[in-house]
């Protein structure tokens, strides 16, 4: 078991399964798909992330070393919590990119039933420590445990 300390971005406490991808995750080419034609699961589409592409992502902890791709990101992100097809809780290596915090702060304040909490900055040590099927536990403080 190992804990690393992160920014909290959007509030919250979570414990989930960890997916895990080294590359950026393009937010519109992994969810777009799956939210167009209803995968409730929310698979990922990305073919040019190898790390997730057929995972699911719908209530995983998504552990990821910054978004990529086009400017609606944020949108998307926004719309799978909308639609509650959101990752369990998002967990970023380095800091949060503006589309993506836009994405997950709307969600947060706009949706009252929706939580997705997100937390930045926990290292380059994070993403090496972390494997898939890990069980990820976020407190309100932004302290996550990987066990």
């Amino acid at each position: 078991m190992r804990e690393f300390k992160g920014r909290v971005v959007t509030p919250g406490t979570a414990k989930a399964e960890a997916v895990v991808t080294h590359g950026g995750f393009n937010t519109l080419a992994s969810l777009q798909k799956s939210l167009q034609f209803g995968d409730k699961t929310a698979k990922c589409n990305d073919q040019n992330n190898p790390d997730l592409y057929g995972k699911p992502l719908a209530g995983y902890a998504l552990c990821l070393p910054q978004t990529i791709g086009s400017t609606t990101g944020g949108m998307v992100l926004y719309c799978a919590c909308a639609m509650k097809r959101q990752p369990a809780c998002m967990l970023f290596a380095n800091p949060i990119d503006s589309l993506a915090a836009a994405g997950a702060i709307l969600a947060d304040v706009w949706l009252d039933d929706v939580t997705m909490p997100v937390v930045d900055s926990l290292g380059e040590e994070f993403l090496d420590y972390v494997k898939d099927g890990m069980m990820i536990t976020i407190g309100e403080d932004g302290k996550v445990t990987v066990e």
